[in-house]
């Protein structure tokens, strides 16, 4: 199902915020009646109590009803610290612009990120980049930085113009990034992963973020109706790449056993070498909500803070 998308209505909406929270209360609700029921995701006003803790900040009205210790936890902690780094190549912008593509998939799923990342009291920062690092903000728990988080991210949804393509540099962006993470932090990175670079330098760049003590999830974003099935009439297409803007003219169902063996390939490849490294690699299809995102975090995060 196609989906558009354009500023009035998102504004319409409530916002980024709005729907930022509206993904995550969804999500929230169906874990209860998941059987992950029993992991908490109520990190920002309570934590487990320790035996040998002072007893002093437990909810002893949370004990009436759940017969477990908690402590109460205050605004001012900050439990994580989250940087939210998203491609926004020409490519991200595929099918286009009008249309639901990656980078609607990619923002949406960030601020609703950012909203479970202030629901927890950790800060959270904002990379994006294509040719070149766009935008670094250090990460940060205030509301005012939330707030700008989410109008960055609208604001990449409409950015994008035919005449002027941005290519993807990954691993020189990331380099630049792990040098520019003062802490060790939980790094979230959405891309297609359709670059020019060879996959040693990529892998070079992730490497530099784990040796830097961060945490890595990449979300391997794509359309995998178009991009991996080539689901399209069976007649010939004209392709242009959103980056170069080489054209070739053919019929996509003469090639699709093909295309597809070819992509899963790189993917696996991909896959493998994160596994590797430590780095945690996420599927994501566009077409597909965010519950598994979120879900990635939320058992990550738990690792990070035992």
């Amino acid at each position: 199902m196609q989906r558009t998308i354009n500023r009035q209505q998102i504004r319409a909406l409530g916002g980024f915020e709005f729907l930022a929270k509206q993904a995550v209360e969804g999500f929230i609700t169906g874990m209860h009646k998941s059987p992950f029921h029993g992991f908490s995701v109520e990190f920002a006003e309570h934590r487990l109590y320790n035996k040998g803790e002072s007893t002093k900040h437990i909810d002893w009205k949370l004990y009436a009803r759940t017969d477990k210790l908690f402590i109460k936890r205050y605004e001012e902690e900050t439990n994580l610290r989250c940087q939210l780094v998203i491609d926004a190549s020409s490519s991200m912008y595929f099918p286009s612009k009008e249309q639901w593509n990656k980078i609607n998939f990619s923002a949406h799923a960030a601020a609703a990120l950012a909203y479970l990342f202030r629901k927890q009291r950790d800060a959270v920062g904002l990379s994006l980049f294509s040719d070149r690092l766009e935008v670094h903000t250090p990460a940060k728990s205030s509301l005012a930085h939330h707030r700008f988080i989410y109008a960055e991210l609208e604001k990449t949804l409409f950015d994008y113009e035919p005449s002027n393509q941005k290519s993807t540099t990954v691993a020189e962006t990331l380099h630049e990034i792990a040098e520019n993470i003062p802490r060790r932090s939980l790094v979230c990175i959405f891309s297609d992963m359709l670059t020019s670079e060879n996959s040693d330098q990529i892998f070079s760049a992730l490497q530099h973020l784990r040796h830097a003590k961060h945490e890595v999830i990449v979300f391997h974003v794509r359309d995998e109706g178009k991009e991996l099935n080539l689901d399209f009439e069976n007649r010939p297409y004209t392709f242009v790449d959103m980056e170069s803007g080489e054209s070739i003219k053919l019929n996509p169902n003469q090639y699709k056993e093909k295309f597809k063996e070819m992509a899963e390939t790189k993917k696996r490849a991909l896959q493998l070498k994160c596994g590797q490294y430590m780095i945690d690699f996420v599927d994501c299809d566009i077409q597909s909500g965010y519950n598994n995102i979120l879900l990635h975090y939320l058992i990550k995060r738990q690792k990070m803070v035992v």
